[in-house]
């Protein structure tokens, strides 16, 4: 209780006024924004929040964030503690083996300084740090201390995200370079596997743009000039593909997936916002990291889904007097939690029918 004194024993509101000087104002604002930042860039690209592993780093990135902030305020408003102004010893016979301060006009205990930052005597005086605007002494030097270890830790801990993000982007970048492909581009291939596999059809993908050596294909983009080679609409081909294999894939993949989505039907409101408060935490943070909009949702919508993540689906919702799978629909990402599969009124999913029209 003895720490949360200064949260009680305001002197006309001087405490909070430490905040306003440019040591405070420069930590508080690194150790925030480096939080944020860390706590952001680990659930949304490093270790979104789909494992025990995950939420034990979430929790433990938060951990720093809040013990920094405590002893750091503990250091600032608890402070030091003060000699009282004009304090003397029980002992009158021992003032002669004291210090006197004019400025405090009493004399100076045992192991105390005067400090011309605070103008007190500062009892058991260590220093006066800019950063806490407050000097380090008997009261806060625990706090301080403290403050000065597990800041650090942390820090090392958000450096540790940090590096480990920029290393997985950048070799997944440099990855589909070296393969003479974009993202969107790996993510078809991938897909083509997945329909040829599903189908058992026998075909056999070969991606068309891939020219069989890492450096032709990293020269590509790297040219060595201002421009990258090529006009941008006519490409090299590998040899047994032609200029449209990949469209061509792109085609199948389109009516694959119109026979192979499934219809469902909300359950909970939904209002469209990129990080809902009210869907649960992993939902909040495992947000698709894209530009495509969110499709808001009212109970009893039907929704047919083409994509989703673990926490998160795609799809088109099927509008009024719409029952077309290739109706007008307006597209976006929606919560998982908030739609069930959809049971027709015969009691058969689609996937059922699916079965049946087979």
């Amino acid at each position: 209780m003895a720490k949360l004194d200064w949260f009680i024993s305001f002197e006309n509101l001087r405490d909070l006024r430490r905040l306003c000087h440019w040591g405070p104002l420069i930590a508080l604002g690194v150790i925030i924004i480096c939080s944020i930042v860390a706590v952001l860039d680990s659930v949304l690209w490093y270790w979104p929040l789909d494992s025990p592993g995950a939420s034990l780093n979430f929790l433990t990135l938060i951990n720093w964030t809040v013990m920094i902030l405590y002893n750091y305020f503990n250091a600032m408003f608890v402070g030091p503690g003060f000699v009282p102004p004009g304090w003397k010893p029980e002992n009158a016979q021992d003032c002669r083996f004291l210090q006197y301060c004019k400025v405090c006009e009493g004399y100076k205990a045992p192991r105390s300084h005067h400090c011309r930052k605070c103008n007190r005597c500062v009892m058991k005086m260590d220093h006066h740090c800019p950063w806490i605007n407050n000097c380090c002494g008997h009261r806060n030097h625990a706090s301080f201390t403290l403050f000065l270890l597990l800041a650090p830790l942390g820090c090392i801990h958000a450096s540790y995200i940090f590096i480990m993000t920029i290393y997985t982007q950048l070799c997944n970048r440099m990855k589909v370079i070296l393969r003479n492909k974009t993202s969107i581009e790996s993510w078809i291939e991938e897909k083509a596997k997945d329909r040829i596999q599903y189908y058992q059809t026998g075909e056999t993908f070969v991606f068309p743009y891939d020219l069989g050596s890492r450096w032709r294909n990293f020269r590509q983009v790297f040219s060595g000039s201002a421009s990258p080679e090529g006009d941008g609409m006519q490409w090299h081909v590998r040899e047994g593909c032609h200029r449209y294999t990949l469209t061509v894939e792109q085609l199948k993949q389109k009516a694959d997936k119109r026979v192979r989505s499934v219809r469902y039907r909300a359950v909970e409101h939904y209002s469209g916002a990129c990080c809902p408060l009210t869907k649960g935490i992993r939902t909040f943070f495992t947000t698709p990291c894209t530009e495509e909009p969110r499709m808001k949702l009212a109970r009893g919508d039907l929704v047919l889904a083409t994509r989703g993540l673990k926490h998160w689906m795609y799809g088109d919702k099927i509008t009024e007097g719409d029952h077309l799978p290739d109706g007008t629909r307006v597209r976006g990402w929606f919560p998982r939690r908030c739609v069930v599969k959809y049971v027709s009124d015969s009691g058969s999913d689609q996937s059922d029918d699916e079965k049946k029209t087979r």
